[in-house]
C-alpha cells in the first residue's frame, strides 16, 4: 500500500466518523436522516473529493498538460445535496419539520469535503461546532424568551350559542393571542368551524387551553398543532 493510498483511507475514516457523529445527533432525536444518512453522505463526499485531488492516479497522459478543477466537483456535490435535504423536509398538517435535519446533511457534506482535500483542522473544528449547534443550542434555545405559534382549529355543535367574540376572550383569557382567524360552516349539519393561527410565551397555555375545551359541551372537535420544527 502507497503512502498516498494510506493518506486517502485515513481521509475516508475521518469523513465517516465525522458524519457518524453528526448523524447519531440526529437519530438520538428521532430523526428520518440518522447515523447512518449522515455517515454515507460525509464519506461520500470525501470520495467524491479524492477523484480529482487525486487526479494524477487515473488521468493517462501529462498531468502538467490536462487540469481538474476541484471546486468544479465541490459545487457539484453541495448542489446535488440539495435533492437529499429536500426529501427530509415534511409537512406534517400545518406544520413543516426536517429543516434543522436538511441543515445538517448540508454541512455533512462540506464537511467530507474538507476530509477528501485533507484539511483537517477545519474538520474537526466544524464536527465540533456542528455538534454544538445541534445539542447545546437546543438546550439554549427551549429557554430563551419567544412565542410560540400554534395552529388552532375548532368546531361547535350545531346550536351553540358562542359568538367570535366570547371565543376571542376565551383564546385571550388563556394567554394567547391570534395572529387571524377564518370561518367556515361545514356540511348539512352546518356545524361552525373556525380556524387560527395562536401565539403565546406561556408553553402551559396550550394545555390549560385543551382542558377548558374539553370540559366545554358546546365544543364538537378541536386541534392544537405546533409549528416549528
Amino acid at each position: 500500500m502507497t503512502p498516498d493510498d494510506l493518506e486517502m483511507l485515513l481521509r475516508l475514516f475521518a469523513a465517516l466518523l465525522a458524519g457518524a457523529l453528526i448523524g447519531y445527533e440526529r437519530s438520538y432525536h428521532g430523526r428520518p436522516a440518522g447515523f447512518r444518512t449522515h455517515a454515507l453522505v460525509c464519506t461520500a463526499s470525501s470520495l467524491l473529493m479524492l477523484v480529482t485531488v487525486y487526479e494524477a492516479h487515473w488521468v493517462r497522459g501529462a498531468v502538467e498538460s490536462i487540469r481538474l478543477d476541484p471546486t468544479r466537483m465541490a459545487q457539484g456535490i453541495m448542489t446535488g445535496i440539495g435533492f437529499l435535504g429536500a426529501g427530509v423536509i415534511m409537512k406534517e398538517g400545518l406544520s413543516v419539520r426536517g429543516l434543522t435535519t436538511a441543515a445538517s446533511i448540508w454541512i455533512t457534506a462540506a464537511i467530507g469535503i474538507l476530509a477528501g482535500i485533507g484539511f483537517y483542522f477545519p474538520l474537526v473544528m466544524s464536527v465540533a461546532l456542528t455538534l454544538v449547534m445541534l445539542s447545546v443550542f437546543r438546550w439554549i434555545e427551549s429557554r430563551m424568551p419567544a412565542q410560540a405559534y400554534y395552529h388552532f382549529e375548532i368546531r361547535f355543535k350545531p346550536g351553540s350559542e358562542i359568538t367570535e367574540s366570547s371565543l376571542r376572550t376565551l383564546i385571550e383569557n388563556h394567554g394567547f393571542s391570534i395572529a387571524n382567524l377564518s370561518y367556515r360552516l361545514d356540511g348539512e349539519e352546518r356545524v361552525r368551524r373556525h380556524g387560527m393561527v395562536l401565539r403565546s410565551s406561556d408553553c402551559k397555555s396550550v394545555s390549560r387551553l385543551a382542558e377548558t375545551l374539553h370540559a366545554d359541551g358546546s365544543v364538537y372537535e378541536y386541534c392544537i398543532t405546533p409549528t416549528g420544527d
